[in-house]
């Protein structure tokens, strides 16, 4: 049997400006409601269904792009102001970094998730 995930179901405090975000910065479609949730379909086939949520703890997410898409992913994170880091844990602050011969970076989304985009999957 071949094992694959599909969706993640992703709390917010509003799920379509929370997709919509993610969407911009990835270059990805928010699409329409379906049920309480805003899909955004990564290129694998994997949802991320953004719901509303009274409380919002943050979570980790993390996609992997080629080089190219990591430039201009970077840039959308940087035209836009955003904070970001080369740590998980904020420690590095306006820092990229280079694990494993790739690219990665860390940015928070509007609901405090901790986003990461990497060029190379960690060994």
């Amino acid at each position: 049997m071949s094992v694959a995930l599909n969706h993640t179901i992703v709390p917010s405090r509003d799920k379509r400006a929370s997709a919509e975000f993610l969407a911009d910065i990835l270059g990805l479609t928010a699409a329409p409601q379906w049920g309480p949730f805003v899909p955004v379909q990564t290129a694998n086939g994997v949802t991320l269904d953004y719901m509303d949520a009274d409380e919002v703890q943050g979570n980790h997410y993390c996609f992997i792009v080629s080089e190219s898409e990591f430039d201009v992913i970077f840039e959308r994170i940087r035209e836009r102001g955003l904070d970001y880091w080369a740590d998980p844990h904020h420690g590095k602050p306006g820092e990229i970094n280079h694990l494993y011969g790739g690219r990665g970076v860390y940015f928070n989304d509007p609901n405090g998730h901790n986003m990461e985009v990497i060029t190379q999957p960690y060994a």
